[in-house]
């Protein structure tokens, strides 16, 4: 005689979702816990990169050896402010989800902490589901790390050009010299790239990169002396 299966619980599906969710939350915990004294070794765009054959190019910098005119520039150029918000800033946001409901696009709702935590942790694009999973590491990591990991963490493995990885390898590849030394028009020009680094070069920039850079380096003084950069200290 052949037994039937027994039909699963009704309840069973919930606590198989709870325990799926408790489970997510302490990995995602566990995994920027361990970033907070540990550099992310690879990134997805990293490895994007590598899959393609273009390679990566990387080399860490810790925040305190590079030189503070490239932290200031990455607030000039994309999230004025970084120190004063919790991870988000709502007024960004609001403006690009007005221009959004009009048919435009705006750039600069994100935040250094937000991309920041979809560098280190998710993938490029968008999408609800990526949104959501952004604004969940953007929680943990403000908490967990604090404004100076996530500007040092920023500044190392954002994209700076096609296969190329943060501040110090921007540097080494635009200007022949690490980030511990840099102009601030060098500073500037690196933040420049931030936004489209794979369509963006530091060197002999034109166009719109050259007015932003030019714009970026200008600023950076206003970010010194308004301690706009008070957080990293």
């Amino acid at each position: 005689m052949v037994k039937r299966a027994k039909p699963f619980p009704s309840g069973g599906w919930l606590v198989l979702l709870g325990k799926a969710i408790l489970g997510f939350v302490i990995l995602s915990v566990l995994w920027v816990v361990v970033y907070r004294f540990i550099p992310p070794p690879i990134t997805a765009t990293m490895a994007g990169d590598l899959v393609s054959g273009r390679g990566v190019t990387k080399d860490w910098m810790p925040l305190r050896d590079m030189d503070p005119d490239m932290a200031r520039a990455a607030i000039a150029g994309e999230d004025g402010k970084f120190c004063l918000h919790d991870g988000f800033d709502r007024e960004a946001i609001a403006a690009a989800f007005r221009r959004n409901q009009q048919g435009g696009r705006i750039r600069g709702g994100s935040t250094i902490s937000q991309q920041t935590a979809k560098n280190a942790f998710l993938w490029q694009g968008g999408g609800y589901v990526r949104k959501g999973l952004e604004a969940w590491f953007t929680v943990l990591i403000e908490n967990i790390w604090g404004k100076r990991r996530i500007m040092e963490v920023y500044l190392n493995i954002a994209e700076t050009g096609i296969g190329t990885y943060g501040a110090n390898a921007g540097a080494q590849r635009y200007f022949g010299h690490d980030a511990s030394r840099l102009t601030n028009v060098e500073a500037a020009r690196i933040a420049a790239v931030l936004p489209l680094p794979k369509k963006r070069e530091a060197t002999d920039p034109n166009g719109f990169t050259r007015r932003h850079g030019n714009r970026i380096a200008a600023n950076i003084g206003v970010v010194k002396r308004d301690r706009l950069d008070a957080c990293l200290d």
